[in-house]
């Protein structure tokens, strides 16, 4: 069943394809600018809101900013079927506009319960990314999907990556409060863009969007499919699990305890950097050999530079082993993006790229949660040790169940 009907020409297919990528990079960036904005200044806006013990801080920060998550986890699957029956534009207005007045109505909060409140219902509408993320696999060109996918990722890791930092700069300047106002005129800025330029020529469908059962079948190859669900999980179980300890190893490897913000972020930043100038080059060369190819050397490559940095002796060690790291995790999600639109029809898109993203944010919280218990138990060393055999273990499964599919001619 066909619901996505191009009346277009060639030509003019290919002029609109990149036009919706480069607004949608716009969005995905100004989208993830001002959500990452939230994590520095969140302890303290909890503090202005009457919750002074360290204690209470702490607990209160984690299930503010944890809940999102989850809620998002169980809301991704609705969006994506939403998105396969209405098309993907309105997804993208639906998640912009909803978050920009959310976000907004944050700084009027006046006390904790009020704002987790309202980070609940961030769960409930969030999704411009995975909007993004299917509008782009399923209009793209199927040899410059891995490409398109790749450049789509950029716009993520640089707004993580600008988002803290402007949080920070803004809460000094202007208060915290008028941080969100700012944040929900970024989100403005994305609906706005995304109104006047995104073009999609979708057919509603009359019919009843197929089950989950139904889904599974539709897959040509659902067992590639389950085994991109799980990489995708484990990818960011083992990258969230590093998050919360970064700066406590810093403190440990620094000599000059006067600049460990700094240079936690600058070995924060060092992975997010790679990944920007890595991601489009590694999308390229995916669709070249096959996204497949790029996955597995990509894992592999992840799970080995996990270990060396456990015996770093210096801050800097550890800087230039998350650059290359941020080199080989830049190949992952696009891969998996890709393999996952090579292998399913353009009518169910939505609903798997859906539940790839609730993959996706359960790894975030399950890893921010693994990490800072494995650190406590056993030492910041074992973390490392623990993430690079989770990685190895999912290496290996991938060629089983992917690399040697593939490599035998399966027609997918």
């Amino acid at each position: 069943m066909k619901k996505l009907e191009h009346k277009i020409e060639d030509e003019d297919i290919m002029e609109f394809w990149k036009r919706n990528l480069l607004v949608c990079w716009f969005g995905v960036f100004a989208t993830s600018t001002g959500l990452s904005q939230l994590a520095p200044i969140l302890p303290l806006y909890i503090d202005q809101l009457g919750i002074h013990e360290m204690a209470d801080i702490e607990q209160w920060s984690g299930i503010i900013y944890g809940v999102t998550f989850i809620v998002m986890a169980v809301f991704s699957p609705i969006w994506g079927r939403a998105s396969d029956k209405y098309g993907r534009k309105p997804m993208l207005l639906r998640a912009s506009l909803g978050m920009a007045i959310v976000i907004a109505g944050m700084g009027f909060v006046q006390n904790v319960y009020q704002l987790a409140g309202l980070r609940f219902l961030q769960g409930t509408i969030s999704g411009f990314y995975s909007a993004s993320i299917t509008l782009i696999a399923t209009q793209t060109p199927k040899e410059r999907s891995g490409w398109a996918l790749g450049t789509l990722s950029t716009g993520s890791v640089a707004g993580m990556l600008l988002g803290p930092l402007f949080g920070g700069y803004l809460a000094g300047v202007i208060g915290i409060r008028n941080v969100f106002f700012i944040i929900g005129s970024l989100l403005l800025i994305g609906f706005m863009a995304s109104l006047l330029f995104i073009r999609e020529e979708f057919v509603v469908s009359e019919k009843t969007a197929p089950s989950l059962k139904e889904v599974y079948h539709l897959i040509s190859r659902p067992q590639i499919m389950v085994a991109m669900f799980i990489t995708t999980f484990v990818l960011q179980l083992a990258l969230m699990s590093i998050q919360p300890i970064i700066t406590v190893y810093v403190t440990q490897l620094s000599k000059n305890t006067t600049h460990v913000a700094f240079v936690s972020g600058m070995v924060f930043a060092a992975s997010g950097l790679a990944s920007i100038l890595a991601a489009p080059r590694l999308g390229k060369l995916s669709d070249q050999i096959g996204p497949q190819k790029v996955m597995l050397g990509a894992l592999l490559a992840a799970g080995l530079l996990f270990i060396p940095q456990a015996f770093v002796q210096d801050y800097w060690q550890l800087m230039g082993l998350r650059f290359l790291l941020g080199i080989a995790t830049a190949g992952l999600l696009p891969s998996i993006n890709a393999l996952l639109a090579q292998i399913t029809p353009d009518e169910i898109t939505g609903r798997v790229f859906g539940y790839n993203q609730s993959a996706q944010f359960l790894g975030s919280f399950g890893g921010a949660v693994l990490g800072g218990e494995t650190a406590a138990a056993f030492g910041i060393q074992y973390v490392f040790f623990f993430t690079s055999t989770l990685l190895l273990i999912n290496a290996l499964w991938v060629y089983k169940k992917v690399y040697v599919i593939v490599l035998r001619k399966v027609n997918l």
